[in-house]
């Protein structure tokens, strides 16, 4: 009886979280060219940036003069080609050290509400800086960064070009990296051509997939223009996820108990891609992730039928991917102060 209780207590909670979602999302909805009134809205098809500065944080990006090693980019752990992530349980950085957690996609990043899986950064700016940082991924630190960036003739001239003078520091780094990643947007999939009115971009089973995605309460934690990643919620709701990965989520940002297993929702737009899931990476099909998803936090027991199809919808959120050239990156003197190699601390 006290199951009983907590499923129907928890299921009040998802129908007011929909509900929420629907009010909240209804304006935004009309802006981006839905006709169905969903709670998933479509991607708007571009985005407007300061193109040189966004070509600046190309570079920047796929370059690895900014880790320790000279080995390590942004691009090593989210990999452009791989959906935005690098299809590992956990990433492996500086000196062949494992992560201790699933590197998420960074494409769509520019849409969630904080960034990190326990949302210790507010903004993709304030993101950009903690890899370069971090002992187990690019283990270099900003003034290193900063001057080696600031020692390459190439870099001098695109910073004067694009911020009006030559200082080159952290700030404008991340900030450039920043606004190349609002670039990293992937529109047009199936399920948004079928949310913008065309009936044949998605199949009968995709369409039954979906429905029962909506109406199982999924859209309660995946709605939006990112169908996901707008806000925490406690991975195993009614059962406990069982993983021997330490983190804690957003417990490990606030220090508070009340927020352990708290993690901010992915957002599944291209989620075929983006293998293994979860924040443990420990789940590698979605067929299985659906049916754990199902039960720790619907309490739900989807039959394989049901999976079948709803993994079906999932292959309709394949956008447009980016289609990026390996820039050019400008060459270093021979005055630049290198990384050290692997082998050096």
């Amino acid at each position: 009886m006290k199951k009983s209780r907590k499923k129907l207590f928890t299921i009040g909670i998802l129908a007011a979280a929909v509900l929420t979602g629907f009010a909240a999302n209804a304006a935004t909805d009309k802006d981006n060219g839905s006709v169905r009134g969903e709670i998933i809205i479509p991607l708007v098809q571009e985005v407007t940036v300061d193109p040189k500065k966004a070509e600046l944080g190309k570079k920047l990006w796929f370059d690895p003069r900014l880790s320790k090693s000279g080995f390590i980019s942004c691009n090593s752990c989210h990999n452009l080609s791989m959906g935005g992530s690098d299809n590992l349980p956990t990433s492996i950085g500086h000196k062949w050290q494992e992560g201790p957690i699933n590197s998420p996609t960074v494409l769509n990043s520019s849409l969630n509400f904080v960034q990190f899986w326990d949302g210790r950064a507010n903004t993709l700016k304030e993101q950009a800086g903690g890899p370069i940082e971090n002992p187990k991924e690019m283990a270099s630190d900003h003034d290193l960064v900063v001057n080696v960036v600031a020692s390459i003739p190439g870099y001098v001239e695109e910073f004067k070009e694009v911020y009006g003078d030559a200082d080159v520091n952290i700030d404008r780094i991340t900030d450039a990296i920043a606004v190349f990643e609002e670039t990293l947007i992937t529109p047009n999939s199936r399920f948004d051509q079928w949310l913008r009115g065309d009936d044949n971009a998605i199949t009968a089973k995709e369409l039954e997939g979906y429905e029962l995605f909506r109406n199982s309460g999924c859209v309660a934690c995946h709605y939006g223009e990112g169908i996901g990643g707008s806000s925490f919620q406690k991975m195993g709701l009614l059962e406990e996820y069982k993983t021997e990965n330490l983190a804690k989520g957003l417990a490990d940002f606030t220090g508070k108990d009340s927020d352990n297993m708290f993690f901010k929702v992915p957002t599944l737009r291209n989620v075929v891609l983006t293998y293994p899931y979860f924040h443990d990476g420990q789940v590698n099909t979605l067929e299985e992730a659906t049916q754990i998803m199902g039960k720790l936090q619907l309490g739900k027991k989807f039959t394989d039928e049901e999976v079948e199809k709803i993994v079906a919808f999932y292959g309709t959120l394949t956008g447009d991917q980016p289609q990026l050239m390996m820039p050019i990156l400008p060459p270093s003197n021979n005055d630049t102060p290198l990384p050290k190699p692997f082998s050096e601390e």
